[in-house]
């Protein structure tokens, strides 16, 4: 019998000798007053003497980080979390036979209750003295201590629940992606919009250039996909007159993982009828101020990334495709019109092509290779090609190039914006050119949605749209170093 096996025994022993004596292991319920990490709030900075005139009797649940015996006093740790704690004092004469005896059938994750007025040791311990103390939980199975057998990083994947225990950094990572999400809604309820639910299985996947996931409905018969993006059916809320509409929810992509790319990841989607793409840089600037206040308590307006630190503080410089391919990228000036140029230049770089080149897809392979891993403090990179931009309003100096931005910091894309087309005849000559380029071998490009089209031709008001990444918003804040560390269950390869 291996170490494990025996202590995995010896725990069920001790389950079954509680069971045997009345105790159940497994309570339906624990009135309580705060947990560990909410008495360190209210009452970490309370002395000895405080604490002994306010005379503050608790009942506090938590889970068994350490159990320590001296003669006729035990010391128990219990916590909430990877951090927080308080101490528990046991004493043998004080809480009675029966007590005791439950004492020393706890192990090291069990999950008990402990009731007594809270004090303050000689040690300056913040302590309960216990007058009672009940199971809630027994754990079978040892925690793993200190990574001891769970060192390897797709493990803490695997088993979330046990990183969550041993690291405050990972617990931390998960609190401030939910105070950013919090702080994201927030900001937009109080601008006057509403959240909406769109679906997420579709017959047609839009909204963006992607593989979709294929599934089957059996009673329909039907073959249906996960959807790839919102965007179609926001905007058809649009037309529907609901003017300012948001969804924070799951999108899914069949496409490669990377440190910056996982198939199911979750996004903002915004639109807001009477704005265009000027006025969503600003209020972008706007919602990253509301999520830093929210997620930084000193009111620090920079974060750590990879070694870098990043400012950002609004505003934020503003460049078009072209202008940081010069100025960033370092390309020919004489280069930056000419499609042959571009694409001896892609060439000389040692780079592919792209499936259907065009001036604007060349243009934007440029951008990937030569200015994208350089934007590393917030910047907003815009008028992009129309190519690339199916959903976005041409520029009003350059047909060629769209009222779309994109914020990028870290290196890395975190919004995506444009001024959106509400034009259905120009929408359904995109679908048509999307349509060619997908009988070309572009198996990432959209289809021809003739329902979007026809609700366009019912008039849809001018509008801007937003998409942001939350999953690389909380990577950015957290300075995490792979999209599967702000996930909370990440999707692996079975074992």
């Amino acid at each position: 019998m291996s170490e494990l096996e025996a202590q995995i025994e010896n725990r069920r022993d001790k389950r079954d000798r509680l069971r045997g004596r009345g105790v159940n292991p497994y309570p339906t319920r624990a009135p309580y007053d705060l947990e560990p990490g909410e008495v360190c709030e209210r009452y970490g900075e309370q002395t000895e003497t405080e604490l002994e005139q306010a005379a503050v009797s608790l009942r506090v649940p938590g889970r068994v980080r350490a159990h320590r015996t001296h003669g006729k006093a035990a010391f128990l740790d219990i916590s909430d979390g990877a951090d927080s704690k308080v101490q528990v004092l046991v004493r043998r004469n004080h809480v009675g036979e029966d007590c005791w005896w439950l004492l020393s059938q706890l192990d090291i994750g069990d999950y008990v209750l402990a009731e007594g007025l809270l004090i303050r040791t000689r040690s300056g311990e913040l302590t309960i003295s216990a007058d009672r103390l009940d199971l809630l939980a027994k754990a079978t199975r040892p925690l793993p201590e200190k990574w001891h057998g769970l060192a390897d990083r797709e493990e803490r994947y695997r088993r979330r629940y046990l990183d969550l225990l041993n690291s405050s950094e990972s617990m931390r990572r998960f609190v401030v992606r939910s105070q950013a999400i919090a702080a994201l809604r927030a900001c937009l309820l109080d601008e006057g919009f509403l959240e909406v639910e769109t679906p997420m299985m579709q017959a047609i996947p839009g909204g963006a250039t992607a593989r979709p996931f294929v599934t089957h409905h059996n009673a329909l018969d039907l073959d249906l996909y996960l959807r790839i993006a919102p965007e179609l059916y926001l905007k058809r809320l649009l037309v529907g007159g609901l003017h300012r509409v948001f969804e924070i929810n799951r999108n899914f992509r069949n496409e490669g993982i990377s440190t910056q790319h996982n198939p199911e990841f979750t996004m903002l989607e915004f639109y807001w009828a009477y704005s265009d793409y000027e006025q969503l840089m600003a209020f972008t600037e706007t919602m990253f101020a509301a999520v830093l206040d929210a997620v930084h308590a000193e009111g620090s307006t920079t974060c750590t990334w990879r070694g870098h630190e990043i400012d950002l503080q609004a505003p934020w410089p503003r460049l078009s495709v072209r202008q940081s391919l010069l100025e960033i990228g370092g390309l020919d000036p004489a280069a930056v019109g000419d499609e042959a140029a571009l694409a001896a230049e892609l060439a000389r770089l040692g780079e592919d092509l792209p499936k259907n080149a065009s001036y604007g897809s060349l243009l934007m392979a440029l951008f990937d290779r030569l200015v994208e891993p350089k934007l590393i403090q917030p910047t907003f990179i815009h008028d992009y090609p129309v190519e690339v931009s199916p959903f976005a309003k041409h520029s009003a100096g350059d047909p060629r190039f769209t009222e779309r931005f994109e914020l990028f910091i870290g290196g890395m894309e975190i919004a995506n914006a444009f001024t959106e087309l509400n034009d259905p005849d120009d929408q359904a000559e995109r679908f048509r050119q999307q349509l060619r380029a997908r009988e070309g071998g572009d198996d990432e490009a959209h289809r021809f949605d003739r329902d979007y089209v026809e609700a366009l031709q019912y008039g849809m008001p001018p509008a801007g749209g937003l998409g942001l990444g939350i999953d690389r918003l909380v990577m950015l804040l957290t300075d995490a170093r792979s999209i599967r560390d702000v996930i909370l269950f990440p999707l692996l390869r079975p074992r």
